[in-house]
């Protein structure tokens, strides 16, 4: 029978023979290759000179959508899985090669069947979107999501899935659109998906489940492989982690300060750092309700300064009206000064007295900006009166902005607001055994 796209093959060749699953050929593939997903869950390619044969083993069949009906069972807590989409929740097209947003919460539970025996799960896809394209628009419907089910009296605390690429941007915004936190909003992902054999999805949702169940903070965190292998999951706090490497699983880290806690498959939760709010939630009872607040101005921006940066370029943000700039700034908070060609002194006197607020952060990812150290520091914490937000992270910093133009857009209230530790984002000292944990 002929072989087609999804079925299960085996190619011969004159020196070995290899058997997977037939794919399309990447159109960043030359012709004359042929692509088989290996049982590792890695794609070969193979030059058509080099076939002997194809034998089709096994047709492709589509994969049956199955309702999976949650039970409830007495004495556990109950967590919803609230779904966003990105890897975790993604499994690739065998027919077209592409990996896509399908798996919902329920699919988890499934293919996890310990979860069932740590909570009870409710499970709800709210959106099936790659993280790349979430706008504030989804953080909003996000934070009022969530709200719901703090709220709700049987939840002992949310997970929340999403992709990777923008997770610290939505941890940030949760935690600042969420007022008078209850229980712990435990974000979780994937650096691979669920259909590979070196995926990272199950350690790291069974870890969240635990965490979510039992940990006492009343916090944003990320719960991820604190390891390469699958040894246990970190708790980040959510304003002060980064997405580290584009590929390996423990790839989000905590930035100036360590990481709240481990989580393990087996459920225990080790401490690292206390520094955080503890939960208003006991025996199953509210103390307190959680009270959504995600008032945003869309007209912020995050800017990265570079070796000839054009001053001009903020002569679009002036003209496009924005509100307020976030600049990651080199090391303690400099800008290019002395140059007259490149010095950005002008321009950002230009967009202040505009009324648009510019936050002073740094590109070094750790440490913190110092308004007085240097000359060049003090003219523009001083003379044009920039805010220098301490150990910020940009990320963090443009999604605090943003949420405080959504309030105000007196500058001195922007300041006072972007000086106050709402969530854990400025740290009053730096801790040295958080360099490179």
């Amino acid at each position: 029978m002929k072989a087609e796209y999804g079925d299960v093959v085996k190619v011969y060749t004159d020196e070995k023979n290899y058997e997977g699953i037939l794919m399309p050929r990447p159109e960043i593939f030359e012709k004359g290759f042929i692509v088989v997903k290996l049982d590792n869950g890695y794609n070969m390619g193979i030059d058509e000179k080099r076939i002997k044969k194809i034998e089709a083993i096994k047709k492709y069949e589509k994969r049956k959508e199955e309702k999976i009906k949650l039970s409830h069972k007495s004495g556990l807590p109950t967590v919803p899985i609230l779904s966003f989409g990105g890897t975790i929740s993604s499994r690739v097209d065998y027919k077209t090669g592409g990996v896509y947003a399908d798996y919902t919460a329920e699919d988890f539970v499934a293919m996890l069947p310990e979860l069932g025996h740590i909570a009870n799960l409710k499970a709800e896809k709210i959106m099936g979107v790659m993280s790349e394209d979430m706008v504030p628009e989804d953080w909003q419907l996000m934070a009022r999501r969530i709200a719901k089910e703090l709220n709700d009296d049987e939840v002992a605390g949310v997970v929340v899935t999403q992709g990777t690429d923008t997770l610290h941007y939505s941890t940030a915004a949760m935690s600042f659109f969420l007022q008078h936190l209850n229980k712990p909003i435990v974000f979780t992902a994937a650096q691979r998906s669920i259909d590979r054999g070196s995926s990272d999805a199950f350690s790291n949702l069974l870890c969240a489940v635990h965490a979510a169940s039992k940990f006492d903070g009343a916090v944003v965190v990320t719960c991820l492989h604190g390891t390469s292998d699958d040894n246990y999951c970190i708790l980040n706090r959510g304003t002060k982690v980064k997405k580290m490497h584009t590929s390996r699983r423990d790839a989000f880290r905590p930035i100036n300060e360590l990481p709240l806690a481990k989580v393990y498959e087996d459920g225990r939760i080790e401490v690292l750092n206390d520094d955080y709010q503890r939960k208003n939630f006991s025996e199953g009872k509210i103390f307190s309700k959680v009270i959504v607040d995600d008032k945003f101005e869309h007209k912020t921006a995050l800017l990265y300064v570079y070796p000839g940066m054009a001053p001009d370029i903020f002569d679009y943000y002036l003209k496009k009206k924005y509100k307020g700039i976030v600049i990651a700034a080199t090391a303690l908070g400099h800008v290019p000064t002395i140059n007259p060609k490149y010095s950005l002194l002008g321009k950002l006197k230009k967009l202040i007295d505009e009324n648009i607020a510019i936050v002073i952060s740094t590109q070094t990812i750790y440490g913190r900006v110092h308004p007085y150290v240097y000359t060049n520091l003090r003219k523009l914490s001083v003379e044009l009166d920039c805010i220098f937000v301490e150990d910020m992270l940009p990320e963090t910093a443009y999604v605090k902005l943003g949420w405080v133009l959504g309030h105000t857009h007196k500058i001195d209230e922007v300041k006072k607001m972007m000086l106050t530790n709402y969530a854990g984002e400025i740290s009053e000292r730096s801790d040295e055994k958080a360099f490179l944990y």
